[in-house]
């Protein structure tokens, strides 16, 4: 029997700190000589609780003391009142209970000066459940207050069991404490068993036969005999009860276990932690029923699995009229390096079954282990329904969850509970991979919950109306209109004037300066005007986005919904700007519609990423001004999502500030939701590994998963980030630190612990511009050694472990005396150019391993469509070099590379130069433009081809551009065609005409304005390439 008490809350209790006139309450519990004491409230005198409390019934005269008093940090608490109820009234009162009451709070003395204690809600009823638990914790006795106050912290209600209080010594000083009351009993003083038999469980029909009770013994193990109930007329009911529950099946017991225990909640997850947190496709009663039903063999085949023996499964019982539902499950586990076998006893119990939500308790007792006496685990298995899946399919959300409870108090607490939270973890491994095989995991972020969570966001198309409103509705158009009336009505009433001074029939020229001042307003005002019918014509026009493009192939997708943004950056003298966001990840991008004329845009927008072989590591947003497609932009605001430091959770609904001078200042922020998921299922790990071997030319051993969730847990990394291969090194800084290297798909990290002092650090492979190998010195112990140069301003979180900031901003580190140069530096330079280069340049590389000649040809036969763009002249000149010097700007040597980087071409790259027919030669360009000199942040992918003229005296070249990265560059292509040609009466002389085409690739209405951008850009661009290049030549003529 229990006593079960729930301590809700309290109110107008007596202010006893000085100052605010607020207190710290906390109640303390006691029956006999258990205890226990809920959590503190802070600064508050009507505190709320909402704890529960079961005690062991030892003896009917104890009464139930509590005390609520106000924590005290530094002197000793200050008593605020206490309650006193016998249990004799519990047991008087109707169905044992006194149900919820506001019971007044008492002084210590009738000499306190204080009138008023306030009140304190509680629920106090008698129970006849007697867990096994509560039995083996009333009778631990503990040493000291401080290992009690540790103990019931772990029993706190944040576990699913109320909390269960631990025995303490009868004398306990304190002077705010309630007298604890004295146990006196003999062997020849009754029981209260012998008492409450009758008022309990005795039936007229049942007071004729009589039999002993099971003794209970104390937790040590000592058997002496605390109790005897003589009589039995309570085991034939029980035994009725005990064969009525195991002869009806497992449903109509989980039936009827589940009537009984109708609207109660799911038990929260304990306090150890979680195991387990996975869905699955199959409906929670069917995962219910692989678990733990009675026909199933899945324990068996877990038994075989982890090479346990003895495995004995008792029936399920029902007992107490429906209210308990339980079985034993006793086995030996096998011997591990050190323990030897020891056998487990599991006490399983349902909490919760109502046909979609189970939850179970195990108890599990090791007694043969180590310190087995002192402590219990207990294990709660939740299932419930997961999400929604494709074609209306069931799932079931399985989480598995642990603590521990300590029965008795040890010094070896901290090694019990690391030994058992690493078996538990190592089981629950092998248990995930064998309910693997039966049901189908599935991703808990699978396509059916991203497309509910991206459900609300639809975009909003603003209606012209709508648009021509937020441009003309304004003071400058309401006054031209007005000025425009009310000339127009002047010239109808005014009658013509005469001709006069130089005036003739046809010109009316102003009479006064008057006239020719309102003249010149009127023309500023409809100039203005003008501008904003411009400008609503180009809103119109400008409303494309990426918005809908569904993402392709199979791998990682990102999904990024951009919402709205608040407190943007005013550029305009109107006090607005055009916002727009572009989104880059791997080397794509995308870009969001164009918002006119606000601060506080809205999008709506959802934006798909072709599918990524690597998990992206970071996410860069910028969001720019909109002032014409070839015009200066101007930054509004610029953010980094690093998907290796942000949780996948929080980033489905985030805002996100953004950094700048102009959006720091304003406090702006974004909206997102972003969603990351692998559609390739669980092999990801094994085909990254596969790849990577073929790189290296090494065999890759799979890492453990414990090995990979101790990985993710030193750098903090998420659980879909795995460990490639790791090796031991030195790091050089002023003084040599030895560690170890670690290397997964996106980073590289380093970690050491010497002497309880850690280093530890990483940076992404994108971070890094180049990787040198150092020449083996005597300091490097005769080995060579990596020096790992970062881009400038990149890896600053791991400044800590570089060796120098170099005066370019770099950070460079230094590793050496590496066990195997050689593999670790295949690894490292494998990992490195497998994030490096661009989706373009990988495509590019199996291309150029498995085509053959006659794909070549194909593909040149392609590349002359350029045929189809209209071209124009924009360059012609003659140079006083000959062809085969000019060509020098086409053959990708120094003075190519020098002569881009000069007119912007940032990281110019180009390949060499192919043969893909007779006379004709192809070759591959990439750069990015330079902000400083360019107007766009954009990159250029573009091919070229050349071949002779007809009579053999020069050149034609002709290239096809792809734009990325600027407004409207996905709409066309450039095409390009440069002729020299050699002058036959100068020899030290030739013509170059240089024509340009666009080629469209999408409708656009303006073409005419952005193709006269265009050709006035690049024709000051060519201008300035070959001036540069003649100024290069010329000293070397």
């Amino acid at each position: 029997m229990r006593l079960l008490v729930q301590v809700s809350e309290a109110r107008n209790l007596p202010a006893i700190d000085g100052g605010g006139g607020l207190s710290d309450p906390y109640a303390k519990l006691q029956l006999g000589r258990q205890r226990g004491k809920t959590r503190v409230a802070k600064r508050t005198l009507s505190p709320t609780w909402d704890e529960e409390f079961a005690f062991r019934v030892v003896d009917l005269k104890d009464e139930l003391v509590v005390v609520v008093v106000d924590e005290d940090r530094y002197f000793s608490d200050d008593f605020l009142g206490q309650v006193r109820v016998p249990l004799s009234a519990v047991l008087d009162a109707d169905n044992r209970s006194l149900g919820t009451q506001w019971y007044q709070l008492l002084p210590k003395s009738k000499k306190s000066k204080i009138k008023d204690y306030g009140e304190i809600r509680l629920t106090i009823s008698l129970s006849l459940n007697y867990p096994e638990e509560t039995t083996t914790l009333a009778h631990c006795v503990s040493d000291d207050l401080a290992s009690y106050s540790d103990k019931s912290t772990e029993l706190q209600k944040g576990s699913s069991l109320p909390n269960i209080p631990i025995e303490i010594p009868t004398s306990v000083s304190g002077g705010d404490e309630t007298e604890i009351i004295k146990e006196d009993r003999s062997n020849g003083v009754p029981s209260f068993v012998n008492r409450l038999h009758q008022f309990f469980s005795a039936k007229p029909k049942d007071a004729e036969a009589s039999a002993s009770a099971p003794p209970l013994t104390t937790g040590d193990g000592n058997s002496d005999i605390l109790e005897e109930t003589p009589s039995t007329s309570s085991e034939l009911p029980d035994n009725q009860d005990y064969e009525t529950g195991v002869t009806m099946s497992f449903d109509e017991q989980l039936k009827a276990f589940g009537s009984c225990h109708e609207g109660n909640e799911i038990p929260e997850n304990l306090s150890g932690g979680v195991l387990i947190d996975q869905v699955y496709a199959v409906a929670p009663s069917d995962l219910n029923g692989l678990l733990f039903s009675p026909s199933s063999d899945f324990l068996q085949s877990l038994a075989e699995m982890q090479g346990t023996t003895g495995l004995e499964i008792q029936q399920w019982r029902l007992e107490n009229d429906g209210e308990v539902l339980k079985r034993v499950v006793s086995y030996t586990k096998a011997p591990t390096a050190l323990v030897k076998a020891v056998k487990a006893t599991e006490d399983v119990s349902y909490l919760k079954a109502d046909g979609d939500i189970y939850a179970t308790l195990a108890d599990v007792s090791t007694p043969d282990v180590p310190f087995g006496n002192s402590f219990r685990v207990e294990v709660l298995t939740c299932i419930m329904p997961g999400p929604e899946l494709p074609d209306n399919e069931k799932s079931s959300r399985l989480v598995v969850s642990w603590r521990l409870n300590f029965i008795q108090s040890t010094m070896m607490k901290g090694m019990i509970e690391n030994g058992a939270k690493q078996g538990l973890k190592d089981n629950y491994i092998q248990f995930s991979e064998l309910l693997a095989r039966n049901i189908r995991p599935v991703d808990s972020k699978d396509a059916a919950a991203t497309d509910k969570v991206l459900s609300s966001v639809q975009p909003e198309q603003e209606s012209d109306w709508k648009l021509a409103f937020r441009i003309f509705g304004n003071f400058t158009v309401v006054s031209s209109l007005v000025a425009f009336i009310y000339v127009f009505s002047h010239i109808i009433l005014a009658s013509p004037s005469i001709i006069q001074g130089l005036e003739f029939p046809g010109l009316d020229l102003p009479d006064s300066v008057g006239e020719v001042v309102v003249c010149g307003v009127l023309v500023l005002q409809g100039q203005r005007v003008l501008n904003m019918i411009a400008r609503f014509i180009q809103a119109k026009r400008q409303r494309g986005s990426d918005h809908g493009v569904k993402a392709q192939g199979n791998g990682w997708l990102l999904t990024v919904a951009l919402i709205d943004g608040t407190n943007l950056a005013a550029t305009k003298s109107s006090g607005y700007s055009d916002p727009y966001v572009v989104f880059t990840c791997n080397g794509k991008t995308k870009t969001s519609s164009i918002k006119f004329h606000t601060l506080e845009p809205r999008w709506n927008e959802i934006f798909e990423f072709d599918a990524m072989e690597d998990p992206p590591s970071v996410m860069k947003i910028n969001v720019y001004d909109f002032d014409g497609p070839f015009d200066e932009v101007e930054s509004l605001g610029h953010a980094e999502v690093n998907f290796l430091k942000s949780n996948l959770s929080e980033l489905s609904d985030i805002w996100i500030p953004l950094k700048g001078k102009l959006a720091q200042a304003c406090q702006s922020k974004l909206h997102l939701r972003i969603i990351l998921n692998n559609s390739r299922g669980t092999e990801v790990m094994k085909d990254y590994l596969d790849k990577m071997e073929k790189e290296v030319g090494k065999k890759i051993a799979v890492r453990s998963p414990h090995t990979n969730s101790a990985f993710q847990k030193i750098f903090s990394l998420p659980p879909e980030e795995f460990l490639i291969n790791d090796f031991t090194c030195h790091l050089k800084r002023k003084m040599l630190t030895q560690g170890r290297l670690f290397l997964s798909p996106r980073i590289i990290g380093f970690y050491t612990n010497l002497f309880g002092h850690k280093t530890k650090f990483f940076f992404l492979w994108e971070d890094i511009e180049d990787i040198q190998v150092m020449p083996a010195t005597l300091y490097s112990m005769g080995s060579p050694s990596l020096l790992i140069i970062l881009h400038k301003g990149r890896g600053m979180d791991a400044r800590h472990g570089a060796k120098q900031l170099d005066n370019e901003g770099r950070l460079k580190f230094h590793f050496q005396s590496f066990v195997s140069f050689n593999v670790a530096h295949k690894t490292i330079m494998a990992l490195w150019k497998a994030r490096s280069l661009t989706p373009e340049q990988k495509v590019q590389l199996v291309e150029e391993e498995s085509e053959t000649k006659d794909l070549q040809n194909n593909e040149s036969d392609s590349f002359l469509g350029i045929e189809d763009a209209k071209m124009s002249e924009v360059f012609s000149s003659t140079k006083p070099f000959d062809v085969s010097t000019l060509m020098s700007i086409f053959e990708g040597g120094p003075l190519e590379h020098q002569v881009m980087e000069k007119i912007g071409c940032m990281e110019y790259s180009v390949s060499p130069w192919e043969s893909v027919r007779a006379d004709a030669y192809q070759r591959q360009i990439h750069y990015k433009f330079d902000k400083r000199l360019a107007r766009h942040e954009g990159e250029v992918m573009s091919t070229q081809q050349k071949s002779p003229l007809p009579d053999k005296n020069g050149w034609l070249v002709e290239e096809v551009m792809t734009l990325e990265g600027i407004p409207v560059g996905e709409y066309f292509n450039l095409h390009m065609r440069y002729q020299l040609e050699q002058i036959s009466s100068k020899p030290k002389a030739c013509n170059v005409q240089v024509s340009i085409g666009i080629a469209w690739l999408k409708s656009c209405k303006n073409r005419k304005k952005i193709a006269q951008e265009v050709l006035s850009s690049a024709s000051s661009r060519l201008k300035k390439m070959f001036g540069l290049l003649e100024k290069e030549l010329l000293p070397a003529k």
